[in-house]
């Protein structure tokens, strides 16, 4: 074995980084292969949009992925982390046409054929920038497995998926409510729709009674809509308005004639009470429409203009319209008021335009059978969700779910496989192109212009990715996946729909658990945006501060359950971090022999025994972390180990013994526990920090090739002692008494004093403490600690503090100005006791008591418990440099 002693004086990541990743993907560490002799433990990573570039939810998301999946490898298990990107239909055509219109055209200058063309030229060009950035983080994906969602296979999947489900009557076509954006005439998911607050009005229409005197009020947002409307809705139970069920009422600026109707679709304390129902241009009331067997009067256009249907209004858009149409109902005093709101209007995420629901005839999924096996393998613990909540959250919108439109009118997607026919206008569905009708034989037919939601082809993600619909090795042996990390926001979207997908073709669930992270806050807690200014960019963290120091960051301060306030500072925090571990194992290099030592249990030491039982003590829980999901808590655990228990302590307990000053035995026994300390924590911190301590392994000389084949460590009860950690926990209790009766008396950190005194009856205790003077002394930095009963008198001038059985005393006198000290000491007592009197006076007023908010009143009684506790010890101090 040759350990490399030559590391840098600093830790430096860009000079490790790039070379440990080539070095990894040269060596084939990531490739995941079906073994028979192994365990599977797989995972698709949730396909990024092509036109993406990473951002922090991205981070987070591929990190936890990480965690796990280097940890499984070290297990023993064989891992598939299958990487790749989304065609992202309507984003991606929207970055091609707006390229597009810089040169003055449109895709239907181009026609379908060029523009799809232009459109993988784009992505042969810029596709994979996003997968760069992942690379720089560190993801260990089996990057020869990569997909896309538009490949050959995948699309074959999709075909087939179609076709299977359609002759199943579980895929339909129909008019139906859709999001609707004009500028980019598509239909929309419900995902791809942003929510504002925005300015609006409710207009207080008047609808007058037909056959005899009087009206009906209705509230609106949408008066131009009214020329669509078809009844008007309250509810069963409204003692307002029972006795108007079955009269009929006058549509304003119309001829027409409507019902008034109950639905329990009215919210009785919303509004007037009563709603009118327009069933072309609300969600909502085309249900109702279709309870009420309603007819369906569309007055605006896929354009979003008003359209022939709007009589006079044709042709305006619908604000004009809106505009008209209130000044024309006030003209005829239909209109009774109007009242300024702020609402919440639905904008295409894509080009900000204001989504119009549409009445339109789409492709469907008839998704109740599909979702009703879906909510089964969840309650029957197929599938097992962390946190627990969101376990409601999809039981709720899966028992309650809708079809699913999955038609959209773009270029740039997978093509609906359907084919009608002009002459007998039969629809062909089918998995190869047909050349004729297969009713009547016609070669006359045209396939459909649309294309499918994006979401179609990623539901298929953790099948279609492996070979489906063949039977291939790797989906035999990787499916189901184990574990599908994502974000609460696309439950329904894409975890819900892959549940179902995978079920009905696979005949079983599509991964064993599934982790709902976080969202990525500021540190101040809101959301990042880049209309706010407070985005943390990964890519430049990483450039700053190292992908181990990010990575490191985002799990630290993940907690299950909470979202995670993040800040530069914060992530500078783990830099640190890296620099302490680098520090801490160049002095171990430059203290370890070639050849590693045994470890003699004979000559152990209190700080041994305790490092070394700590060392199984956190072997197993950052195990049970990572095992249960809760990379937060194996992370912070990790960075309390290293920075205290290794290099704050033990290090420093060591060094005596390293330096030879306790003989060569000893030595010898440091230097094995030393290298059996490096060579547990390197291996528990490589998931979470992949490139330092690849490098710092390679520096130790454990193996020939890699960190990644070094087996995940294990507990070792023959390395647990029991009597280790309560006798090292006193040990470190007066260490740190008496660094605080040092601080206390103001002396500088490296001057040593002359003599420690320490009062202890307790025979173990005492017994302890004389097998570690030596440590004492030099932790403390003073010459002499004397071990003594309680019946001895405490020293002269002295500062003292109780420390469990014992009684700490140091002397100042030689350190200390005493009478300076004494008036002090004497002058904060009185300042505190009068904080602690004026909080009091507080707590003793009953209306403060019971008026005052409760966290005013706890903080209050906190002061006053922390300076009672202050004076008390404070007089401890004078008491003893009085005398």
């Amino acid at each position: 074995m040759k350990r490399n002693r030559e590391l840098a004086k600093g830790y430096s990541p860009d000079a490790i980084e790039e070379k440990w990743y080539a070095f990894w993907l040269e060596k084939g560490l990531f490739n995941a292969e079906p073994d028979a002799s192994k365990e599977a433990f797989s995972i698709v990573i949730p396909p990024p949009n092509v036109t993406g570039s990473l951002h922090m939810g991205h981070a987070f998301n591929n990190t936890f992925q990480d965690i796990l999946c280097r940890t499984k490898r070290m297990q023993g298990y064989s891992v598939l982390w299958l990487p790749g990107t989304d065609h992202a239909g309507i984003a991606t055509q929207n970055v091609v046409e707006k390229d597009l219109a810089k040169k003055g055209l449109t895709r239907h200058d181009l026609g379908r054929e060029a523009f799809v063309k232009k459109v993988w030229e784009w992505k042969e060009v810029y596709g994979d920038r996003i997968i760069k950035q992942m690379k720089r983080l560190g993801n260990s994906c089996d990057w020869r497995r990569e997909r896309f969602t538009f490949d050959e296979g995948l699309s074959r999947a999709v075909r087939a998926v179609f076709v299977r489900l359609y002759k199943k009557d579980l895929i339909y076509k129909g008019k139906y409510i859709i999001n609707w954006c004009s500028r980019c005439h598509t239909a929309l998911s419900d995902l791809e729709v942003e929510y504002r607050e925005m300015p609006g009005k409710f207009y207080y229409v008047r609808y007058p009674f037909v056959g005899e005197e009087g009206s009906l009020l209705v509230a609106t947002t949408r008066p131009e809509t009214i020329l669509g409307d078809v009844a008007i809705a309250v509810h069963p139970r409204s003692e307002q308005y029972r006795g108007m069920i079955g009269k009929r009422v006058r549509v304003p600026l119309t001829d027409r004639e409507i019902p008034i109707i109950e639905d329990n679709m009215v919210d009785p304390e919303f509004g007037t009470g009563c709603v009118k129902i327009t069933p072309a241009h609300d969600p909502n009331d085309f249900l109702v429409g279709q309870r009420h067997d309603l007819e369906q009067i569309q007055v605006i256009d896929s354009e979003g203009v008003m359209n022939e249907n709007a009589g006079r209004y044709r042709g305006m858009t619908l604000e004009q319209a809106r505009e008209a149409a209130a000044k024309d109902l006030d003209a005829l005093r239909l209109l009774e008021r109007t009242e300024e709101i702020k609402h919440s209007v639905g904008h295409c995420q894509r080009c900000g335009t204001t989504v119009e629901p549409y009445l339109s005839e789409q492709w469907f999924v008839r998704t109740k059978p599909l979702a009703e096996r879906g909510v089964q393998a969840v309650k029957d613990g197929r599938i097992t969700w962390t946190p627990e909540q969101w376990e409601k959250t999809y039981f709720h919108w899966m028992e309650n779910i809708r079809d699913w439109c999955i038609s959209r009118q773009l270029w740039w997607g997978h093509r609906i496989p359907a084919w009608t026919c002009a002459d007998c206008r039969h629809v062909t569905v089918a998995e190869t192109d047909p050349a004729e009708c297969e009713k009547c034989g016609s070669r006359n037919i045209a396939q459909d212009e649309d294309v499918l939601d994006t979401w179609f082809s990623s539901a298929l993600w953790p099948f279609s990715t492996m070979g489906w619909p063949e039977r291939t090795p790797t989906l035999d042996y990787f499916y189901p996946t184990s574990l599908m990390v994502t974000g609460f926001d696309i439950i329904f979207f894409w975890v819900a729909r892959m549940i179902m997908m995978g079920l009905e073709f696979m005949d079983e669930v599509p991964f064993k658990d599934v982790y709902i992270h976080s969202l990525i806050r500021d540190e101040k807690g809101d959301k990042m945006s880049k209309s706010k200014g407070n985005v943390i960019d990964p890519l430049v963290m990483i450039d700053q501060y190292g992908a181990d120091a990010l990575r490191m960051a985002l799990a630290a301060l993940s907690t299950q359950g909470r979202d995670i306030l993040l800040s530069s500072d914060k992530i500078e925090t783990y830099r640190h971090f890296m620099n302490k571990l680098w520090n801490a194992a160049r002095f171990a290099l430059m203290n370890l022999d070639d050849e590693p030592q045994p470890i003699d249990r004979a000559r152990l030491r209190l700080q041994d025994r305790w490092i070394l039982t700590r060392c199984q003590e956190v072997t197993q829980k950052i195990t049970k972390c990572i095992d249960g999901y809760d990379i937060g808590e194996a992370a912070r655990s990790l960075y309390d180990f290293t920075w205290g228990d290794v290099c704050d302590w033990y290090i420093e307990m060591s060094k005596p013994a390293l330096r030879g000053d306790e003989g060569p035995e000893r030595r010898r026994t440091a230097q094995g526990v030393l290298d059996e300390v490096f060579k547990t924590l390197l291996p528990l911190l490589h998931p979470f920090i992949p490139f330092v301590t690849e490098e710092l392994w390679a520096a130790f000389g454990w193996g020939d090739t890699s960190i990644m084949r070094a087996p995940w460590p294990r507990p070792q009860e023959a390395l647990c002692f029991a009597d280790a950690r309560t006798s090292m926990r006193a040990l470190q209790d007066t260490v740190s008494a008496l660094r605080n009766l040092r601080a206390e008396a103001h002396v500088a950190p490296q001057q040593w004093m002359s003599r420690a005194v320490i009062r202890v009856d307790n025979p173990a205790v005492a017994e302890m403490l004389r097998d570690n003077l030596g440590q004492l002394s030099g932790l403390c930095r003073v010459h002499e600690v004397a071990i003594t009963p309680l019946s001895e008198p405490r020293p002269a001038a002295s500062l003292a503090s109780v420390v469990g059985d014992a009684e700490i005393g140091l002397p100042v006198g030689d350190v200390l100005d005493i009478p300076s000290e004494i008036a002090r000491l004497t002058q904060e007592i009185a300042s505190i006791e009068k904080n602690v009197a004026a909080s009091r006076a507080r707590l003793d007023k009953p209306s403060f008591v019971s008026r005052a908010p409760q966290e005013v009143v706890e903080k209050e009684r906190a002061r006053v418990a922390e300076g009672t506790a202050q004076i008390a010890r404070l007089k401890e101090n004078l008491d003893s440099i009085s005398h």
